[in-house]
């Protein structure tokens, strides 16, 4: 049995509360991450058609199930709806492809990417000649009742946003017939998310938290800025526990009641990571690691910055 603990969700479904990332993971490298994380015993594997891998996941998958180690059942995989599919009738098309990138008949959940659309029938990220995102102005209240038309017709069982703050789930829920039963925001200790996580359980809907370890390797990061995992702070509280900083910012979110989705490639450090189930952090630690916060995003998402439907630039949380 999975020592890995499960969230309900407000559909019904059970997910693991830890998974696999596979954002940033090459072309090359994640069919065996998949497969590793698979062995080791993680059962969540969090997919996006824009990390451009979905047909390499889906190699892992097939072999995993052909050899025997899991059936279908007792995965659940996630993708999610980039932002040039925002248009109603381009969403059952998207959600296709995604099936059939990973070869699955059904996914366990899909995501809204972004709330902000993107201009449509083009290349992923569209851009004028100064280079600057296209977008398109389809409103997400209409992306989201074409999920709901996904979830009816059985290609996820459960759906759900990213990156959504509280307003932008306030119109969603007011229009909805099914409510999302996730939002995956960016969480870690510099950016906590507790006003946006109570929200988020006031109104029934699970939280998963991305880059739980700061994104050490996202693209754009300068050198000047903060690394979460070089926080000596973070570092005294590892020690005390006998742990590694990692597998502290791994267990908070785990304490928090929040999914959480590291990423690697890397098989001992996916085994490493797996490694939080085994202690607890006391609930005074968990305060203190709340008193990290400065709302350090990492993952700003500033090339969309401008658009009526940005999640950052217009609200709290």
């Amino acid at each position: 049995m999975s020592k890995v603990p499960k969230v309900k969700l407000n559909s019904g479904y059970e997910i693991p509360q830890f998974g696999l990332g596979t954002w940033k993971s090459k072309p090359g490298e994640v069919e065996q991450a998949v497969k590793d994380a698979i062995d080791i015993g993680y059962r969540h594997i969090d997919c996006a058609y824009i990390y451009g891998n979905e047909k390499e996941v889906g190699a892992a998958l097939k072999a995993k199930f052909e050899d025997g180690t899991v059936k279908r059942e007792d995965l659940f995989v996630t993708s999610k709806l980039w932002n040039t599919f925002h248009r109603p009738d381009l969403v059952p098309g998207a959600v296709k492809e995604s099936l059939k990138n990973l070869g699955l008949e059904y996914l366990d959940l899909y995501l809204i990417h972004w709330p902000q659309g993107y201009k449509e029938d083009g290349e992923t990220f569209p851009r004028d000649a100064a280079g600057n995102i296209l977008f398109s102005d389809v409103d997400y209240v209409d992306t989201w009742k074409a999920m709901e038309e996904v979830a009816k017709r059985g290609y996820a069982k459960s759906i759900g946003v990213s990156n959504f703050n509280k307003s932008q789930l306030e119109r969603v829920l007011a229009a909805a017939s099914i409510k999302p039963a996730v939002n995956q925001v960016e969480c870690h200790p510099y950016l906590n998310q507790s006003k946006l996580i109570d929200f988020c359980r006031s109104k029934g809907i699970a939280v998963t938290g991305y880059s739980p370890l700061g994104s050490p390797d996202r693209p754009w990061a300068t050198p000047e800025e903060p690394q979460l995992m070089d926080d000596p702070k973070l570092k005294e509280l590892a020690k005390k526990y006998n742990k590694t900083p990692a597998q502290i910012l791994l267990r908070y979110p785990i304490e928090r009641g929040v999914i959480t989705i590291p990423k690697s490639v890397t098989k001992s450090r996916i085994q490493q990571n797996f490694e939080i189930f085994d202690f607890s952090l006391s609930k005074e630690d968990v305060a203190y690691l709340d008193t990290f916060d400065c709302n350090g995003r990492f993952c700003p998402m500033t090339a969309s910055l401008g658009h009526k439907y940005h999640p950052f630039e217009h609200d709290d949380y």
